[in-house]
């Protein structure tokens, strides 16, 4: 078999994924915390109700895999507005105060 068949029928297998039951309502967020250092990305999914606010899923991952993350989302929200129509970004230009960059 050759470098590019080989490359084919990994892609083609399936990957059983077991949900735990805790897990299976997910988490609802309405911010995001983005911090990063050489080797990774700190991803803080938080629930902010006036006045406190509760940190509901930190997800670490390398810089390649958020490069993936971008690509799989910006290909979804292309689906999503072809359907659905264009989202409306609320936030003020300039001050996204729900997304935080270190």
């Amino acid at each position: 078999m050759d470098e590019k068949t080989e490359m084919q029928a990994d892609q083609q297998q399936e990957l059983q994924i077991q949900v735990p039951p805790e897990v299976q309502a997910g988490r609802y967020a309405n911010q995001l915390f983005v911090t990063h250092t050489q080797e990774e990305f700190l991803l803080d999914f938080i629930l902010a109700t006036h006045p406190a606010a509760v940190l509901n899923a930190r997800v670490v991952v390398s810089p390649s895999h958020v490069k993936r993350i971008i690509a799989v989302l910006q290909e979804n929200i292309t689906r999503y507005e072809s359907v659905f129509g264009d989202i409306q970004d609320v936030m003020p230009a300039g001050k996204p105060d729900h997304i935080v960059a270190n």
